[in-house]
């Protein structure tokens, strides 16, 4: 569960990625967390834990340090022994900053979930510190988090696989490399199973900025598929077989690109800057 947020705190910046976000030409995203995080005096831990090449790390470590930040350390994770070790725990304590980065959702929360890390990074948000992360990094950051799908763009019974995330909110669950890969069947699955949510598909090179505010803000090349399904009137998914299509009505869905938001509480989407006519 999130973190309680102390009397006169502010809650830390949720910022999932896509995936395949831009880091060389346009690294607006990548600039942006780095913003987040403090600017100049940003201070990050990437953790590569769910990747197994070794040079994610390091790549991210200089592609920080190239867009700002004051300090960067990579820290990664090999066994659960190592979430109990105190040096890192103290390391986590100091950062403005928390990134992770793409490979495989379910080594990082069989590795860090549950632990003093784990704990940890969602009580450091509830004050503050800025988390994100990339692709698989992205979709641990919500308690509720999709493990594994099928792709398509049909609602299928069973086609979804859910485990918990990390959970710094539960007001969303998050899909990646989402129009590239044909995944908005498992996500209104997802959703299906668990409507209170707000379901965003995120396309490569795009990032939903969550404020202290709940407040979204899309970030990025792509586009944000906003499903919300507050209104549902029917499903079907607790009367059909697993294999079978799942009917729902009532959903209500926004595509939202640079510039537009949406309120995770009110859930009210704007055009934001788009809105303003070019004269």
């Amino acid at each position: 569960m999130p973190s309680k947020i102390p009397d006169g705190a502010r809650r830390g910046w949720i910022v999932p990625i896509g995936g395949a976000e831009n880091k060389e030409n346009d690294p607006r995203i990548l600039e942006r967390f780095v913003r987040v995080s403090g600017g100049e005096r940003a201070d990050i831990v990437v953790i590569p834990t769910a990747s197994r090449m070794h040079e994610t790390g390091p790549r991210y470590e200089q592609l920080f340090q190239s867009l700002g930040a004051a300090r960067v350390t990579v820290m990664d994770f090999d066994t659960r022994r190592d979430c109990h070790e105190r040096g890192r725990l103290e390391r986590l304590q100091e950062a403005s900053g928390i990134f992770f980065t793409g490979g495989n959702q379910l080594r990082l929360t069989t590795l860090l979930g549950g632990t003093p890390v784990a704990k940890l990074i969602r009580l450091r948000n509830a004050h503050g510190v800025t988390v994100g992360g990339t692709s698989a990094g992205a979709s641990i950051l919500s308690e509720h988090m999709i493990a594994a799908g099928d792709e398509g763009s049909s609602m299928i019974a069973g086609g979804v696989r859910l485990a918990p995330g990390l959970g710094l909110t539960n007001r969303f669950i998050i899909d990646q490399h989402f129009r590239q890969r044909d995944r908005l069947g498992r996500l209104l699955t997802a959703l299906a199973y668990n409507p209170f949510a707000v379901g965003l598909g995120l396309d490569e090179d795009t990032a939903a900025f969550m404020g202290p505010d709940e407040t979204v803000e899309v970030e990025g090349s792509g586009g944000v598929t906003v499903v919300d399904g507050a209104d549902v009137t029917f499903c079907s998914i607790d009367r059909v077989e697993e294999g079978q299509p799942v009917c729902m009505l009532g959903l209500k869905v926004h595509v939202l690109i640079a510039g537009a938001t949406f309120n995770l509480h009110t859930r009210l989407a704007t055009a934001g800057a788009l809105a303003v006519s070019k004269e």
